[in-house]
């Protein structure tokens, strides 16, 4: 038996399996409402002992989905779902949700070493115009007690205009610099120790590799040498729930002209049990990942 194995289902999700343990479900076409803005999200995520380690729709954030490549502030858009957070005003539910769409896998495969999968998605406001392109790869290795998983996007900026991706903090909000790939666990992981190369972490310090540690498992993210603004501040709760987030629009917006592509690239480590300062920064070590990709066709084919 092949040791991975990435099945496309009729549901719009892809479930990926390592030695018959079903750890991964990527929704690619997600059912949420507009209000919600409606994206691709992985959940459930399991480790290799079967535990569960996302939480999909909690009842104090409805559009906290699993793990996520989620987005507040994007211009006059948002593509995290909610209210958004308006400077002077605070969270105001506006006409702005808006959605990702999927348009195609242009890569799917799966052997003994891993799975790949290229798709192509769009990016679309609420009143239905093209926002972003983008290009994603997913892959996922494991190890013994432990799997990575590697998401890689390039989003193309298709409006015409320069566009500000920022978050509450750079709306003003102390704190609420959440955006990005942000990732919320399960009601059994609240409480949890959140590691670092020097100890534990606090929200908004800076740092290359993050750990999460609970009872029955550890979550640890990675971001990648390459990306912008590489040692990003972090956005953390580890009590009200457990969540964790490489923040890149933290504290600074990131201006995208017109046409312009920027790329980010993180790796997840899903083991079992909880994990202290070592084994954390081993896990981290053994997923960091360099830029091989050439990006220059990145953008091929994209709707």
């Amino acid at each position: 038996m092949t040791r991975f194995r990435a099945d496309d289902r009729a549901d719009g999700s892809v479930a990926v399996s390592i030695d018959g343990v079903e750890v991964l479900t990527y929704v690619y076409r997600s059912a949420a409402e507009q209000l919600e803005s409606p994206r691709p999200y992985f959940h459930p995520l399991r480790t290799l002992a079967g535990e569960v380690v996302t939480q999909h729709r909690p009842a104090d954030h409805v559009w906290h989905a699993g793990l996520a490549w989620s987005l507040p502030n994007v211009g006059a858009h948002n593509f995290w779902g909610g209210p958004t957070y308006v400077r002077d005003e605070g969270y105001v539910q506006l006409p702005n949700n808006g959605r990702v769409d999927h348009r195609g896998f242009t890569a799917f495969a799966a052997d003994d070493h891993g799975v790949e999968i290229e798709e192509q998605l769009q990016w679309i406001s609420f009143d239905g115009d093209p926002v972003f392109t983008e290009k994603r790869r997913i892959s996922v290795t494991g190890g013994a007690d432990a799997w990575t998983l590697v998401f890689d996007t390039v989003m193309r900026n298709v409006t015409g205009a320069s566009i500000r991706i920022g978050s509450p903090s750079t709306e003003g909000r102390e704190n609420a610099g959440y955006g990005g790939l942000f990732w919320r666990g399960p009601e059994s992981m609240v409480g949890g120790a959140a590691l670092v190369s020097d100890g534990e972490a606090a929200m908004g310090s800076e740092h290359p590799w993050m750990a999460y540690s609970a009872d029955a498992a550890t979550v640890v993210m990675v971001d990648d040498r390459a990306a912008p603004g590489h040692s990003p501040p972090w956005f953390l709760r580890t009590d009200d729930y457990a969540g964790l987030c490489p923040a890149p629009f933290f504290s600074e917006a990131l201006a995208v002209a017109a046409g312009e592509k920027v790329r980010f690239r993180y790796s997840v480590v899903v083991a079992d049990g909880p994990s202290d300062g070592a084994r954390a920064a081993a896990l981290a070590a053994s997923a960091t990942q360099t830029d091989d990709h050439d990006d220059d066709d990145d953008d091929k084919d994209l709707p």
